[in-house]
């Protein structure tokens, strides 16, 4: 017999947390992160991280748990969320994942390939390309070697990039080939049921307003100085996925004086929106998904609505 489990999905500031919150005070669930920001100590505030005090009242694992000179990825995501479905299950209650990390979300349900880790050598060279050549060049190398791959992967992100190169440097094979291979189904072979539910918002425009209203909540709460701490470090590289999160590098910009703080706002502001636009994307393509409609006002569903997926264990 399966046992049950629940993603809460849904673009940034739409109201997944709280949601979650209210789902765990009627039903036995677990609750797990799905963002891969969050994973990372330090961002708390860039991360619109539960506060600590919300944390002691509903635990969550996958929060805290990395340094971000340290990157996190999909394949980490996937063994920690199964470990985590795992003690659930063994405690008797159900796992609810939640977040926007729609990639991690797809991981879990369809697993990933098995890719081989990079030759150190051929990475410490890829990085002196990058910070001597720029991504232009690396980019240029990846449509040369495997246009599918270039065609694939974010072409904004340098560490998406750089492992598609690593990859083949590793496999002797294309990225893209690797990438499509059939893998295991981890809920299937684990023995979840996963109902998927995604929070909508009908009003784009709404949505836009509520991303603004959060994103001065952060510069508020000191988001601009969570960043120069950060930098103050010394030791993490710019190119570092924790210093890719939406906001740091608009905030880094600022920080080094080739941005104004107004400028590094609507960077960030046109940044996060963008997100929410991918996040969407994804959601519109996403298979089994049950749709949660929220109106302007952003009034969440009741927890009521989602009672079938919450079943006694």
């Amino acid at each position: 017999m399966s046992w049950p489990a629940v993603a809460l999905l849904g673009p940034t500031a739409a109201g997944k947390t709280a949601l979650a919150f209210a789902l765990a005070d009627r039903y036995p669930v677990h609750l797990i992160s799905v963002d891969a920001t969050l994973v990372y100590r330090g961002l708390a505030i860039g991360a619109a991280q539960p506060t600590a005090a919300e944390l002691a009242a509903y635990p969550h694992e996958l929060i805290d748990i990395r340094d971000p000179a340290d990157p996190y990825s999909a394949a980490d995501f996937l063994a920690d969320a199964r470990a985590a479905m795992a003690r659930a299950r063994a405690a008797g209650r159900i796992p609810l994942l939640v977040g926007g990390t729609m990639l991690y979300f797809r991981a879990l349900q369809e697993g990933l390939a098995e890719l081989p880790e990079a030759r150190p050598a051929f990475r410490a060279a890829l990085e002196d390309r990058l910070a001597t050549e720029g991504l232009s060049a690396l980019i240029e190398t990846l449509r040369a070697q495997d246009p599918e791959a270039a065609r694939r992967v974010d072409l904004k992100n340098p560490r998406r990039v750089l492992r598609a190169l690593e990859i083949m440097d590793a496999s002797g094979e294309r990225a893209s080939v690797l990438w499509d291979r059939p893998t295991v189904r981890p809920l299937e072979e684990d023995g979840f049921s996963l109902q998927c539910f995604g929070l909508w918002p009908e009003d784009r425009a709404a949505l836009h307003a509520r991303i603004e209203t959060r994103f001065d909540a952060m510069i508020g709460a000191g988001w601009l100085e969570e960043a120069a701490a950060l930098r103050a470090r010394g030791d993490l590289s710019p190119a570092l996925p924790a210093l890719r999160a939406v906001g740091y590098p608009q905030w880094f910009a600022h920080l080094d004086g080739t941005l104004s703080f107004e400028a590094a706002r609507a960077a960030g502001l046109a940044a996060t929106r963008q997100l929410a636009r991918r996040q969407l994307t994804w959601l519109r393509g996403w298979d089994g998904l049950q749709r949660l409609p929220l109106g302007p006002d952003f009034a969440l569903p009741s927890v009521s609505s989602l009672a079938k997926a919450f079943p006694c264990p």
